[in-house]
């Protein structure tokens, strides 16, 4: 019989576990959120994927001009992640812009 009521007793203590985590897991989610739109007000972004259009050129180009893979670029042209500062200074000399062109910040 101890058996059996130690076995309930850990299936409760793993169920009620199970419902913290994922209460906490909603918790850090939302925050995580909320930090995100926060970041995304001030965070500065690239145009590099408009001035490829504008000037007819294809990420996979810009790849092969800076030896990363076509991945990295589009990363790049989506602002998920973001080129070094002299990442940017070659490929504002390799599309023929102004670096400050490749820039542009969202705040209001």
């Amino acid at each position: 019989m101890t058996f059996h009521n130690n076995y309930r007793d850990i299936i409760e203590l793993l169920t009620n576990y199970s419902t913290i985590y994922t209460l906490i897991s909603k918790i850090l989610y939302t925050f995580a959120n909320i930090l995100n739109a926060l970041n995304m007000e001030t965070k500065i972004l690239n145009r590099i994927k408009v001035v490829l259009v504008e000037k007819r050129r294809t990420g996979v180009w810009l790849a092969e001009q800076l030896g990363v893979s076509p991945v990295t670029i589009s990363k790049w042209c989506s602002n998920t992640t973001q080129p070094t500062i002299q990442t940017l200074d070659k490929i504002a000399e390799l599309l023929e812009v102004d670096k400050r062109d490749l820039l542009t910040s969202n705040r209001n």
